[in-house]
């Protein structure tokens, strides 16, 4: 007896489009969260680095996750991507994540961030450097929000690009400290192909 024959292929046919499908929402799911992020910096940056090391201002370096050109200059972020409710301070040396399936605590991220905008002020001391740890809209501050945390409405209304005009003059003022900072940064990995 035939195995196809017997069920035919309507079901094997309804099962490989199910599969296609749930391996399409995979990938569409994965791929949206990355263009989410890369979306909100693009309504307020007008370039940024990604994943690169920079001097640190003492003889060594550090990494930095990203730095974005805006026009209010420019903006260190960490970014943490955490679901659930964040008990933190900004004298917690460990900040904890409740989520619904499980508990975790890691270092207190502000302390890193200074040294990182630290870092940037050393390279590029003419121009305003800012720094936030960007946690995703999962995570909830209900208890209360440490001082450099920042999440993406915040980060939008913060750094809303102003007009055109506007724009192009505060970000001329500040594209020569940008490029010696690209110039003195070295990508931990190859951009990708666009």
């Amino acid at each position: 007896m035939n195995v196809f024959s017997s069920y035919g292929w309507p079901p094997l046919a309804a099962l490989g489009a199910l599969l296609a499908l749930l391996l399409l929402w995979l990938w569409l799911r994965r791929h949206n969260r990355a263009d989410g992020v890369e979306k909100r910096f693009r309504a307020i940056a007008v370039d940024a680095l990604v994943d690169v090391v920079v001097p640190n201002g003492m003889g060594g370096e550090i990494h930095l996750d990203h730095v974005l050109l805006t026009a209010r200059g420019l903006v260190v972020l960490d970014i943490k991507d955490v679901r659930g409710v964040v008990f933190a301070s900004d004298r917690m040396d460990d900040w904890t994540v409740m989520g619904d399936d499980r508990r975790f605590t890691f270092a207190n991220p502000q302390a890193a961030l200074y040294d990182r905008v630290a870092a940037v002020r050393s390279v590029v001391p003419d121009v305003p450097v800012a720094g936030h740890v960007l946690f995703s809209d999962h995570a909830d501050f209900s208890k209360g929000t440490p001082r450099e945390v920042i999440q993406p409405k915040g980060l939008l209304e913060l750094y809303r690009k102003p007009l055109k005009d506007e724009l192009r003059t505060l970000v001329d003022a500040f594209r020569p400290h940008w490029e010696r900072l690209k110039e003195e940064s070295v990508p931990l990995r190859s951009p990708a192909v666009r």
